[in-house]
């Protein structure tokens, strides 16, 4: 049976836990956003050591898993005097994890406009980056906003990962509660459905974003 007594004396501790969720998640987002804008500029840049060392990371990122390189930071880098606590470790890779992901949603975005776009602005004499904030960009990020919002909404889902370095996020929180009480039901039927509000709010926010970039390229 479902103790509601019992559930309401978690929120507090519950709580915690979920705020440590939000900040890694807005955290690795934010990061996430200016490492695939970097990685991208690296492979349209025409130095092609920029180019090779941009796919090279991409590369090595997509294909090793996440939980991976949370324990290589955390565990292994501070025997090389490298060294940052659990929760800035875990907004770290976060961020640096998904922002070779979120370079290929900038690719596309920009491959979507059209070659005809670029000629015109410059036969008008635009320089470069006028093109980009007036011309390019402007029609590049309204079809990037999906792919966007579906990485942010997985983002905040990751989070339970970092329980590998000792951040006690929601999930942590639960599986604490859970340990200690041996009572299972109400901490991770809470978590669940924090996460769940959470995503659901996430996922609106995103939807009505796309509406009024819809209503403005109109």
């Amino acid at each position: 049976m479902f103790d509601y007594s019992f559930a309401l004396s978690l929120l507090p501790e519950l709580w915690k836990g979920f705020e440590v969720t939000v900040i890694a998640t807005i955290g690795g987002f934010l990061i996430a956003l200016l490492v695939g804008g970097i990685l991208e500029a690296g492979r349209r840049s025409g130095w092609r050591i920029l180019k090779h060392v941009s796919n090279g990371y991409i590369a090595f990122v997509r294909c090793t898993p996440l939980l991976v390189q949370l324990y290589f930071v955390f565990y292994v880098l501070p025997a090389y005097g490298i060294r940052f606590s659990a929760l800035t470790t875990g907004i770290l890779c976060l961020g640096l994890h998904v922002g070779a992901y979120l370079a290929e949603v900038y690719r596309a975005g920009i491959d979507s406009i059209a070659v005809g776009q670029w000629d015109a602005a410059k036969a008008l004499g635009l320089r470069r980056h006028a093109i980009w904030l007036k011309v390019v960009l402007p029609q590049a990020l309204p079809p990037m906003l999906p792919p966007l919002g579906n990485f942010l909404i997985g983002l905040f889902k990751e989070t339970p990962l970092l329980a590998a370095i000792t951040v006690i996020d929601l999930f942590g929180a639960a599986n604490a509660i859970a340990g200690r009480t041996f009572k299972y039901n109400e901490p991770y039927t809470l978590a669940a459905i924090l996460l769940l509000l959470v995503s659901l709010i996430a996922a609106y926010g995103v939807h009505r974003l796309e509406r009024r970039f819809a209503k403005v390229q109109r």
